[in-house]
């Protein structure tokens, strides 16, 4: 115990320093991430200020920052100014969400998967392309920021959102996320602050720690984004962009209201705030509402996939960008080497010719609707109002779970959900509550099995 301590000191976190080896700063972050993923610090616990852990300790204080600043870059820590540093509240949870539709014993509905009947269709329009005398040319490298059939029909897919633009603002890529990814590699820096809702997809928060950009919980009302929320990020946190999810938002279903996007739109002009809008689940709606990026396309990067509408095995995504971003992005898919295949651009491109994709849209929404139906009966009292076409749902919890344990438990039941932590950003407490997935279950009659015995745990 250094000599200037005391045993009672007021602290909420008293590491042991006759564990630590090596550097200080790394042997007290290691010691840090230990805690916290051991549970011995939970979710939303203020850390004790540098200064004072400093002098708890007999350390210097910059050893105490660099430890911070080492957790914090693994998305470990949530620091707000004036507020102090705080456990995040996703720091235990595992962040990559993957498909365990192998195991037969467990009924997947945590991964969003789309059944694969349209697969079909494109099935028959590949086999199409491969009987073209430059069939062999789909095999070849690929033009950097895809041609101009290809681009001009991303700007065909983004009409049909709402969203009129040209081929010339258009990039494809190799699916949304990583799409996302490039978004983020190319345009932001390490130790950016990128303004997120309180809880959004795990996929924006993986590639954000990758790349050491942090993300931010703006203030919502309502379950929506406010103007005052924007605003404060932007003047008290240097928030320098903003993620948001309009369309059946990742994990709570929810539609963004029309004003609210006109409103965003309206702060990014103003503010020249740069807005990355994932429309991944727009077409989905019954009737596509217009996309923020229709009212400020000089400051949104909107993401459009076909991967929920269409197929995910196409991997094929538009991204609207402003003309002062064009090159970045084009050279950071080009670098990271996640540009669009030849063969998978020609055939997205064929299929939104020539209509099929309206045809399988319109497959999708109807199937999706039956799931729901099935969901709502089940899960009355529990899951949270949604669209009938929403692809996944937001199941609250009783008071004596959290999303964490009714997850655990739902495993244990032959069931794969994930809960609120997955989704979690900053501090707070996580909602106790998971999304599940509608689509993923591979008939009515699993779906149906899945429900019920959540169902089960919950009453």
């Amino acid at each position: 115990m250094p000599v200037n301590s005391f045993e009672h000191y007021p602290l909420s976190w008293k590491p042991d320093l006759g564990k630590m080896k090596g550097p200080r700063y790394a042997a007290l972050a290691e010691l840090l991430e230990d805690d916290i993923k051991s549970g011995k610090l939970k979710a939303g616990t203020k850390l004790p200020p540098q200064r004072e852990l400093a002098d708890f300790l007999d350390l210097n204080l910059s050893t105490i920052s660099k430890a911070y600043k080492l957790c914090g870059q693994k998305g470990l820590l949530s620091a707000s100014v004036g507020n102090g540093t705080y456990v995040s509240s996703d720091a235990a949870a595992e962040p990559v969400l993957l498909c365990g539709r192998e195991n037969s014993h467990i009924i997947e509905m945590g991964a969003i998967v789309p059944s694969v009947t349209a697969n079909l269709k494109v099935k028959q329009y590949t086999e199409k392309m491969m009987k073209r005398p430059d069939a062999l040319q789909l095999f070849s490298y690929g033009a950097p920021g895809g041609t101009k059939r290809q681009c001009e029909a991303g700007a065909a897919w983004l009409k049909k959102s709402g969203f009129d633009t040209d081929g010339e603002h258009i990039v494809p890529a190799a699916g949304g996320q990583n799409a996302l990814t490039a978004v983020l590699g190319a345009l932001f820096e390490t130790g950016d602050k990128i303004g997120t809702e309180p809880m959004t997809y795990t996929g924006v928060k993986t590639a954000a720690k990758f790349f050491g950009i942090h993300l931010l919980p703006v203030r919502t009302a309502h379950h929506e984004i406010t103007e005052e929320g924007i605003r404060y990020a932007l003047q008290n946190e240097n928030m320098k962009g903003l993620y948001v999810i309009p369309d059946y938002q990742n994990p709570t279903a929810q539609i963004m209201s029309l004003g609210t996007r006109k409103m965003i739109a309206r702060v990014a002009g103003e503010e020249n705030l740069l807005v990355i809008e994932d429309g991944i689940n727009n077409l989905l709606e019954e009737e596509p509402m217009t996309p923020i990026a229709a009212f400020a396309p000089e400051q949104v990067i909107y993401i459009s996939s076909l991967s929920k509408t269409v197929s995910p095995g196409l991997r094929t995504a538009f991204i609207h960008v402003p003309d002062r971003f064009h090159d970045r992005l084009v050279t950071a898919l080009y670098s990271m080497n996640i540009s669009i295949s030849p063969l998978l651009a020609t055939v997205s491109a064929a299929l939104i010719e020539d209509g099929a994709v309206d045809e399988m849209i319109a497959g999708r929404k109807k199937d999706i609707r039956e799931r729901n139906m099935i969901v709502n009966q089940i899960l009355e009292g529990f899951v949270a109002p949604a669209g009938l076409t929403a692809p996944l749902r937001y199941v609250r919890l009783p008071e004596h779970f959290t999303g964490k344990s009714f997850e655990i438990c739902a495993k244990q039941a032959g069931v794969e959900v994930y809960g609120a932590e997955r989704f979690s950003v900053g501090n707070r407490t996580p909602e106790k509550a998971v999304r599940i997935s509608v689509t993923t279950p591979p008939s009515m009659e699993v779906l149906a099995e899945g429900l019920n015995r959540l169902k089960a745990l919950l009453k």
